[in-house]
């Protein structure tokens, strides 16, 4: 089908990383209507900051039409914006893309500022990046994806209904390690810790559920840290005994087949990290958006995303295509 089109001087593209860091580090509105700098592109954005804002603020006519699907830069993420972007546009909506942006770090500001409108992100870790100090409790995924959406709301964006599909961080050894020192449990690698070597991404040290946290929950302590820029290659880290303990996640391909052994998060240091796309609420005036983005939810599960993932590392296809093959398999779409 003929997709929609918008105007092009509108969809300037912003695919800039100095530009995005900008933005982390000028966290606050910039010269008035943030949605009038958003369409001038996040190179235009940073030349104002830099530039100083004058007295007169200029603001769109209307709101721009259209929304913004942008994602982090990771492959599974990709590839779920990239589903989304597909459901929006057979749904009659013009989307623009803005894949593999960046870290949450970078991305979340910008889904602040207006420069993008829909972003899939993961419930717990969400929370814990914009409320670190909410109490809730971390095992129940409703209370969890409400926290979230309480915590946002003040940013005009919105939490839609969260996907069954949940990407968690496991730690994960060699099989024959994991055999001769009988590691079935994170816990069971306190006493091997300090001898040991730990890999993963290169966010590890600063995130909460990560290095910090294995230190406070489980009172691990590693010989050190090699940082990896994905999955497979914090696999075949570890195949390859440059590390000895990695960290993958519960829906990438890294974790199946032989040679791996994922150990039990048994002290529950990892929360619900389902699916769910936070979008800024202006877009969701138009009820294709919220419609078309909650029955991606409802059909997006943990193991149709690890076959997804699977797929995309050992199939030779793209995130496009793959996006296009759930999408017909799941009755979205007739081809």
């Amino acid at each position: 089908m003929a997709l929609p089109t918008v105007d092009a001087a509108r969809w300037s593209h912003r695919a800039s990383g100095i530009a995005a860091a900008a933005w982390v580090a000028f966290p606050s509105r910039v010269c008035g209507d943030t949605r009038t700098v958003r369409w001038q592109g996040l190179t235009a954005a940073v030349l104002l900051v830099l530039a100083g804002c004058s007295g007169d603020e200029e603001r769109s006519a209307e709101p721009p039409s259209g929304v913004v699907v942008a994602s982090f830069d990771f492959a599974e993420s990709e590839l779920v914006a990239e589903i989304y972007a597909q459901a929006l546009e057979d749904a009659g909506v013009a989307v623009e893309r803005q894949l593999g942006l960046g870290s949450r770090e970078l991305v979340l500001p910008a889904l602040r500022q207006g420069l993008v409108d829909v972003v899939p992100e993961y419930a717990g870790s969400a929370l814990d990046a914009v409320a670190p100090g909410s109490a809730v409790e971390r095992r129940d995924v409703r209370a969890v994806v409400d926290a979230l959406a309480e915590a946002v709301d003040p940013w005009d964006l919105s939490v839609l209904e969260p996907a069954p599909a949940s990407n968690q961080n496991v730690l994960a050894v060699r099989a024959d390690v994991a055999e001769a020192l009988d590691l079935r449990s994170v816990s069971d690698l306190v006493p091997a810790a300090e001898g040991l070597v730990l890999g993963g991404p290169p966010e590890c040290p600063t995130r909460p559920r990560c290095l910090p946290g294995l230190e406070a929950r489980y009172g691990l302590t590693f010989a050190g840290f090699e940082p990896f820029a994905d999955a497979v290659l914090v696999r075949r880290a570890l195949v390859d005994e440059v590390v000895d303990v990695g960290v993958l996640f519960s829906t990438d391909a890294a974790v199946t087949g032989d040679g791996v052994a994922v150990l039990l998060d048994d002290r529950r240091l990892q929360p619900p990290d389902n699916l769910v796309p936070v979008a800024r609420t202006e877009v969701l005036a138009d009820r294709r958006v919220r419609t078309a983005l909650d029955a991606v939810s409802a059909a997006l599960t943990t193991d149709g995303l690890r076959l997804l993932n699977w797929r995309l590392a050992n199939a030779g296809t793209d995130p496009e295509a793959e996006a296009r093959a759930w999408l017909v398999r799941n009755g979205f779409v007739d081809r």
